[in-house]
C-alpha cells in the first residue's frame, strides 16, 4: 500500500476532497428540481471513476506484460505483504465500483445486475487492452478484469434500492425499487 500511496497520494487526497464538495454543489444546484438524486449520481460516477482511470494509466518504469491465465495473479497479491494485498484487492474492486454504484441510479437501461456485469467486464477488458497497447509498463491481467467486474457488480447490488425504475409518479418523479 506504501507504493500506491507514494505514486497516487495526490490523486487520492484530491478525490476525497472533491467528491463531497462536488456532491454538495450538485445537490444545491438541483435543489428546486426533482432530479437531485440524478445529479448526485452523475457527480459520483465522474468523480469516482476518473481518478481510478488516471491511476490505471500512470506509466510505470517496467516493461509491459500480459497474463491471460485466470486467477494466476491473485495468489501473488495475497501472499505478499498485507499492505500489497489490501492495495491490490481493494484497489481493483474500487476501480469500476463507481460505475456499478451510480450508473443504474442515473440510467434506466443500466438498472440490472446482468447489464452492469456485461458493461463492467467490457470496460475492464478495454482498460487492460489499452494498458498493453499503450505500453505504459503495466501488467494486463485477466485477474484485474475479474476483480474490477466483481467490484462493479457488488457496488451495483449495494445501490439497488435507488435504481431508476420503469414506474414514475404523475409529476414524473422517479421512484426507488421496492
Amino acid at each position: 500500500m506504501g507504493a500506491a500511496w507514494r505514486d497516487h497520494s495526490t490523486t487520492i487526497i484530491v478525490t476525497l476532497l472533491v467528491l463531497p464538495i462536488a456532491g454538495v454543489v450538485a445537490y444545491r444546484w438541483r435543489r428546486r428540481s426533482r432530479s437531485r438524486r440524478l445529479a448526485l449520481a452523475e457527480v459520483g460516477l465522474v468523480c469516482w471513476t476518473l481518478p481510478f482511470i488516471g491511476m490505471l494509466f500512470t506509466p510505470q518504469a517496467t516493461p509491459r506484460s500480459v497474463d491471460l491465465v485466470p486467477l494466476h495473479d491473485l495468489p501473488s497479491w495475497v501472499s505478499g505483504s498485507p499492505d500489497t494485498a489490501i492495495a491490490q484487492v481493494v484497489g481493483n474492486l474500487m476501480v469500476l465500483a463507481g460505475v456499478g454504484l451510480f450508473l443504474p441510479i442515473r440510467y434506466r437501461w443500466a438498472a440490472s445486475l446482468p447489464r452492469v456485469l456485461v458493461l463492467a467486464a467490457a470496460s475492464a477488458v478495454l482498460v487492460e487492452t489499452l494498458q498493453w497497447v499503450l505500453a505504459i509498463g503495466r501488467v494486463s491481467s485477466v485477474d484485474d478484469v475479474l476483480i474490477n467486474t466483481a467490484g462493479a457488480v457488488l457496488a451495483a447490488a449495494c445501490s439497488r434500492r435507488w435504481w431508476v425504475t420503469e414506474k414514475a409518479d404523475p409529476e414524473r418523479q422517479i421512484l426507488p425499487v421496492p
